[in-house]
């Protein structure tokens, strides 16, 4: 047995066995829910809390990340949405026309994250446009937190099913 023979036996690099696959999608989808609009919910709770200070800071983070959001949306938004599509076209090919294991698991956790993305951008525009500021902006973020969970649970869900029957039909008692 040869050292690469060794390391792959060591270390499964199918992607829904691979416990670092599960470890990373647990991470993503609890540091996408705690960072809202790149505001950490904390803040959002201290602001709730002690106003004064903590509300403007809050204030003042939100209206740079927003800004910053738009921002990128004006100058690069058709670019990245040509990108992003082609990635996520080639994804699907890869994932359910020629059955690519490794792009099925990117493709399930790029995909609801590219929803999170548009998510944000439009709560962006809306705090932007309406100049929400104190309780209005905390409702506001705090709404677009849970909407982010709401989807993080149902792509969880997905995920776990689709890697249970890939492991299902690919062990000893699987067909592929």
């Amino acid at each position: 047995m040869d050292f690469y023979s060794a390391v792959f036996e060591l270390i499964d690099m199918r992607s829904f066995s691979n416990l670092w696959y599960w470890i990373a999608l647990a991470v993503l989808w609890s540091t996408a829910s705690h960072w809202v609009l790149g505001v950490p919910y904390d803040m959002i709770q201290r602001a709730a809390r002690h106003g004064g200070e903590a509300e403007q800071d809050l204030a003042d983070m939100v209206r740079i990340n927003c800004n910053r959001l738009l921002y990128i949306a004006g100058v690069a938004g058709l670019w990245l949405l040509g990108l992003m599509s082609a990635v996520l076209t080639s994804l699907v090919i890869l994932a359910f026309w020629y059955w690519v294991e490794f792009a099925q698991a990117v493709f399930l956790l790029v995909f609801p994250m590219t929803i999170v993305g548009l998510m944000s951008l439009n709560s962006a525009r809306l705090i932007h446009d309406r100049q929400l500021e104190g309780a209005d902006l905390r409702k506001r973020l705090l709404r677009h937190r849970i909407q982010v969970q709401v989807i993080g649970m149902f792509s969880i869900f997905v995920t776990s099913l689709f890697g249970m029957y890939q492991n299902m039909m690919a062990g000893p008692l699987g067909m592929l």
